[in-house]
């Protein structure tokens, strides 16, 4: 988990307005987050599988949320990707 600090610096940066926390984009930066926690988390803990199916889920629930706004706002979706440096 993030802690509060990290989630709500997170938040700061990709809110679209002064109360987003919802947005598609607030979204996938917070699982971009714990995603690159997970990751390194699995360096000293290879046989961890019970976290990495936890990571495998938030990678699809991130690739979702990437489907959809590229689907209904593909500008949005670009800057995105290219503020988190994810791969399209």
């Amino acid at each position: 988990m993030l802690a509060k600090e990290q989630k709500q610096s997170v938040i700061g940066q990709y809110q679209t307005h002064t109360t987003d926390t919802g947005s598609p984009e607030v979204q996938i930066a917070i699982l971009s987050e714990r995603i690159g926690q997970l990751t390194d988390h699995f360096k000293s803990h290879q046989k961890d599988h019970g976290s990495r199916r936890g990571l495998l889920m938030l990678v699809s629930k991130r690739r979702r949320l990437l489907d959809y706004l590229k689907s209904h706002d593909s500008e949005r979706y670009q800057t995105v990707i290219h503020k988190l440096g994810i791969r399209k």
